[in-house]
């Protein structure tokens, strides 16, 4: 059984489980705590990684290799044929899941972020500002509260793209989703991860794409 290690608000996790979920295999989760233990993911990666996630399947450790490498989902569809990176796509989602992960995740985890005491343990949380104002400078996390609504307006401002593409097609790119969808999808659920924001109400595009993502299986696009 694939096993997904992981922290649960973490947009690239997010990513992998709904593709798993998308899958319909067996699989198993893995949650890591937050106090600086990576052991079992050094351990894991025979001393070669210590991020998340990473995948387990049998034998099998997959973790990324750079920070667009996309290791772990392109393991996933080859092992489970699901069909997210078929070869007429190359190239196109490069240059998408490059915009995602930079202008959309770099605004949508800050959102997050500012409610970290709701969801992380408070045994924990000294351990999550050090990590964040090591990354992101000191009292970020109160900058980031500060420029709340300026955050919120460049998310729905950065979202204006897919708007677009989804005018006339139920995924990004087409019929049936790829790993593009799967990217957005969980760079919007670690924005959505704390309870308190909604998706922009003038994307209704998106906001039925999402819909459609959150239930779909891969049984459903089998030809």
């Amino acid at each position: 059984m694939i096993e997904l290690i992981q922290f649960p608000w973490s947009p690239f996790c997010l990513v992998q489980r709904r593709i798993l979920e998308f899958s319909g295999a067996p699989f198993k989760i893995t949650n890591l705590p937050l106090t600086g233990d990576r052991s079992l993911i050094w351990k894991l990666s025979k001393e070669r990684y210590y991020g998340v996630p990473i995948i387990r399947d049998g034998r099998s450790v997959v973790f990324e290799v750079a920070e667009d490498s996309q290791v772990i989902a392109k393991y996933l569809d080859e092992e489970l044929e699901l069909g997210l990176f078929p070869p007429e796509l190359r190239g196109v989602q490069d240059l998408v899941w490059r915009y995602i992960e930079n202008d959309i995740e770099g605004v949508g985890f800050k959102l997050n972020d500012i409610y970290f005491k709701e969801f992380v343990v408070k045994a924990d949380q000294v351990s999550f500002i050090r990590h964040k104002e090591r990354k992101f400078g000191r009292d970020c996390l109160e900058q980031w509260r500060a420029q709340q609504k300026d955050l919120l307006k460049k998310l729905e401002q950065n979202l204006t793209p897919f708007e677009q593409m989804l005018l006339h097609r139920p995924f990004l790119l087409g019929d049936r989703p790829r790993f593009v969808d799967f990217d957005l999808f969980g760079m919007l659920e670690n924005f959505l991860y704390s309870g308190h924001y909604q998706l922009p109400k003038r994307h209704k595009q998106i906001q039925q794409w999402h819909q459609r993502l959150t239930t779909a299986k891969h049984s459903d696009y089998k030809t």
